[in-house]
């Protein structure tokens, strides 16, 4: 018996109806884990580099954590992973909610779609029962409506709906896939979606997930549970409120914005609002949020409530998590009522809440710099609020200059031209990142931001502090009960970093601390997107009840396999090399690891080469950032090395 997960992948092959249940080697789960791990490995194996995104033989993954369905609290990620048609690389993306443990409990650990369908269709898997069906009557329906309707269609209302909407029908390269109170949207995943022509995939299951040893299990549990209390009545002090608990940035149950309306660039990343948030605007926000707020609510078996019900008078209810509630009033210059209105529809869409709101104003920067003409925007209503409504219709209808804009803001300013590539300066390989505008460089994020895969910040930073404590002595305190670090080490890394004061020094963190706390971080994430554990409660937050310590008894009394630290440290490492080398298969060298321009106003070139040069040898890489033989072997990717030496990447040595 396979404890943990469920030894079975769906395959689905859309060209042909073919659907498959195929058993799986568990000597994967030994070496990946299980999702994004799992997701990797399939993708280096089956799907060539020379693979375009919007084709038959490019694969979409639908992966299971290894611990989602059983009771560790807070293990329900879906990892969505695919070739991206917006950064031309490897696309990963979670979402929450119920979607995977139904996944499991109907018995598969991964749905894995090839193929593209003739016509529209959804999936529904029903425990053994696996149908491929007609969707042409949800044809246009936005994502929300369609997994109303499906649910209505199949008389259950516990059936769990991944599906898209128009943008994604529309193959906009950054459409979302939405799951009810969540969503996998950065990378386009929803676009390859339209372009296999799968509308939703709907799941109900009713096996049960064993695991090898329950008692030890649901003591480890408990002690979650447990401590989940303990930190909540006891927040870090010295911390902003959203980020002072667990859980994803409580932005649904407070407001508390100054730190995000006056740090993070408003339009298309263009201008900080220094002198926006006042205590009249946090009162009016405070009211507005509080009026359409319906209730907050939690992911499958979780005590968090991160997200909320959302229900603005005229509008249909939806829910909203995080800080997705900021982005389309920080793009617009407006208000929070405004931002709660457009972010329904856009849900309803498909369109990841990032990007779009970025390349609306993009579009309308150009406008105004007259790249883009009364011509190009005929019919647009004056009013800003209305701009925005009007560009997010034509985005993903693909309409007039909707259809230029719908490949982002790197691919839109290179099919306009005539000086448009100048406005495309907040991505990073392609793709848009949070608005930021900060004093000045910051050794830490400028490697997460360079180097991360996932090519989103929020994937990559956490557990470290982003800034020192004040004094000395709120340093000491807050290292007393730091039992998350992974090394001793990290403790002294904290204590030494003062504050800058004058900003004139940037070399604190220094080179090799900063090296080691991206590291730290990153594995921490990649950990958590195998085993399908919510960043909130391990990877992103200060002293989180995961953790590097008793994660391996978490995946040991769960699977039957023998892990400790060292095997579990090694497991990470040997997914996010593998990460690396697709994305370097696809082109991918040092000269794209380089953050915005306009990230910081003050930079440091000679510093970042040295950051970049031990970060990679750290990682085990070359000066390109391509991993080396000799670290390859030591991860036993010795196919991935023979590979990457015949096409010419890598030489003999």
């Amino acid at each position: 018996m396979r404890f943990a997960e469920t030894g079975f992948n769906l395959e689905v092959d859309l060209s042909r109806g073919n659907i498959d249940r195929v058993e799986t080697d568990p000597r994967m789960t030994e070496l990946y884990l299980g999702g994004l791990g799992t997701n990797a490995k399939i993708l280096w194996d089956r799907v060539p580099p020379e693979t375009e995104p919007f084709s038959e033989d490019n694969l979409l993954i639908f992966s299971t954590g290894l611990l989602c369905g059983t009771a560790a609290p807070g293990c329900n990620r879906t990892i969505v992973s695919t070739f991206s048609p917006q950064t031309r690389l490897m696309a990963y993306s979670m979402m929450g909610g119920f979607w995977a443990p139904e996944l499991k409990h109907a018995g598969y650990d991964k749905v894995i779609i090839s193929g593209q369908s003739p016509a529209l269709v959804y999936l529904w898997i029903d425990n053994d029962k696996v149908e491929i069906r007609d969707a042409s009557h949800l044809r246009g329906k936005g994502a929300i409506e369609t997994a109303e309707c499906i649910r209505s269609e199949l008389k259950d209302p516990n059936v769990q709906v991944a599906a898209i909407g128009l943008a994604g029908e529309n193959r906009v390269f950054f459409a979302s896939i939405e799951q009810g109170r969540s969503s996998a949207s950065r990378g386009g995943v929803g676009a390859v979606m339209g372009d296999k022509g799968l509308k939703a995939i709907a799941v109900r299951g009713t096996k049960d997930v064993n695991v090898a040893r329950p008692a030890e299990f649901m003591n480890l549990c408990n002690d979650v549970l447990k401590y989940i209390k303990a930190r909540e009545e006891n927040p870090v002090p010295g911390v902003m409120p959203i980020l002072a608990g667990l859980g994803s940035p409580q932005e649904m149950k407070l407001v508390d914005e100054e730190w995000h309306t006056t740090n993070f660039m408003w339009g298309n990343s263009r201008t900080r609002r220094k002198d926006f948030w006042n205590k009249e605007i946090e009162e009016k926000w405070r009211e507005t949020q509080e009026n359409v707020r319906t209730r907050l609510i939690s992911c499958y078996n979780c005590p968090m409530k991160c997200g909320a019900t959302i229900s603005v008078p005229g509008i249909a209810t939806y829910m909203m998590k995080c800080f997705s509630k900021l982005t389309y009033t920080m793009a617009a210059y407006s208000d929070l009522d405004f931002g709660f209105k457009i972010a329904q529809r856009a849900t309803e869409y498909g369109v990841d809440g990032f990007s779009a709101p970025q390349v609306m104003a993009f579009g309308l920067e150009l406008l105004e710099a007259g790249i883009l003409t009364d011509a190009d925007v005929q019919g647009m209503p004056a009013d800003n609020e209305g701009r925005f409504f009007w560009l997010l219709d034509r985005i993903v209808r693909r309409e007039g200059i909707g259809d230029v804009l719908a490949d982002g803001t790197y691919w839109a300013a290179r099919r306009i031209g005539k000086g448009a590539e100048a406005f495309d300066h907040n991505t990073i390989k392609k793709h848009e990142q949070l608005p930021l505008k900060l004093g000045m460089l910051n050794p830490v994020y400028f490697l997460m931001y360079a180097t991360g895969e996932k090519i989103n910040i929020t994937q990559i930073e956490g557990q470290f502090p982003q800034a020192p404590f004040p004094t000395r002595e709120e340093r000491e305190e807050f290292v007393k009960d730091w039992i998350q670090v992974p090394d001793e080490k990290f403790k002294q890394y904290l204590l030494d970093w003062e504050p800058r004061g004058d900003h004139s020094n940037p070399y604190y963190p220094t080179v090799e601390a900063s090296c080691d706390i991206v590291d730290w971080q990153e594995k921490m994430h990649y950990i958590d997107d195998a085993l399908g554990t919510c960043a909130g409660l391990s990877s992103f937050p200060l002293k989180p009840p995961y953790h590097i310590h008793n994660f391996p008894d978490f995946i040991s009394a769960a699977t039957g396999f023998d892990f400790d630290e060292a095997r579990l440290w090694q497991a990470a490492t040997r997914t996010r090399t593998l990460l690396r080398a697709i994305n370097v298969r696809l082109g991918l060298r040092r000269a794209d690891d380089k953050p915005p321009e306009n990230h910081w106003k003050k930079r440091f070139p000679e510093l970042e080469a040295k950051l970049l040069d031990e970060y990679y040898k750290l990682k085990g890489w070359n000066d390109q950032g391509i991993p080396t033989r000799e670290s390859l072997h030591e991860l036993e990717l010795d196919y991935v090395g023979e590979d990457l030496q015949q096409r010419g990447i890598l030489s003999d040595g």
